[in-house]
């Protein structure tokens, strides 16, 4: 089948998620597109991290439906946590780091194939720290981190690459690098980008839809739409008010 590139890889159809059967937001309507950049923001509390959970089928939806391109066959995340959440992983190399994008691939306890350490290391110069392979990963910067962390989500061979607040603790110099990569990576291997994040200003320059969870609503659309800064002070003395 031949894939168009405002394919709808998955849809929320009136979603409902929470916990215990206890709805956290309702109302969810929206299609992530195949080479697409969608962020979702809101303040701590807001859902963003139920709502992200929800959509890699970690938490079942309380009400309405997840559907996606192909019922038939799997749809692939590429996974980049926090970076602070590898800082334990003292003894592994920025190589054996990435491989493990390609674990899901490889039959448990079997010999990772060359053509996938090849891969791996593509992916590593994809993001530019290729030549930091057989450093340790607890040795690199935040920056340095984050980019191998993506390069690990990108040898996962995804149809979308999944972000939770990736910037959190990254310099604003750092910030910047990893947010023109992940859009340079977007355009060029045209996969789908859903980035949680607090940072508004990566959201304006990078995003192409906007889903904003704000005080139990859930706001849809484009950065220019949602975060204009006309439209944003205008909800924040609602909110005061």
């Amino acid at each position: 089948m031949q894939r168009t590139m405002n394919e709808a890889l998955i849809t929320l159809d009136n979603l409902s998620i929470g916990y215990n059967n206890q709805a956290v937001l309702s109302g969810i309507s929206f299609s992530i597109v195949r080479d697409c950049f969608t962020a979702i923001v809101g303040a701590n509390g807001s859902g963003k991290s139920t709502l992200l959970k929800t959509i890699l089928g970690l938490l079942p939806p309380i009400e309405g439906s997840i559907s996606t391109a192909s019922p038939s066959a799997r749809l692939v995340f590429g996974y980049v946590p926090q970076f602070t959440h590898f800082d334990s992983i003292y003894l592994l190399t920025v190589f054996e780091v990435a491989l493990m994008g390609t674990y899901g691939r490889v039959r448990a306890g079997a010999f990772i194939p060359h053509y996938e350490r090849d891969f791996t290391h593509e992916c590593l110069s994809a993001v530019g720290v290729d030549e930091l392979a057989l450093r340790r990963f607890a040795e690199l910067s935040g920056g340095q981190k984050q980019r191998v962390l993506i390069a690990r989500a990108l040898a996962a061979r995804p149809d979308i690459v999944v972000l939770d607040e990736p910037t959190a603790g990254v310099d604003r110099s750092a910030t910047h690098a990893v947010m023109e990569y992940l859009s340079q990576l977007r355009k060029e291997r045209k996969i789908s980008v859903l980035l949680v994040t607090h940072d508004f200003a990566a959201v304006r320059q990078h995003a192409g839809q906007v889903v904003w969870l704000y005080e139990g609503d859930v706001l849809i659309g484009s950065a220019h739409e949602l975060l204009s800064p006309e439209r944003m002070a205008g909800m924040f003395e609602k909110r005061i008010d």
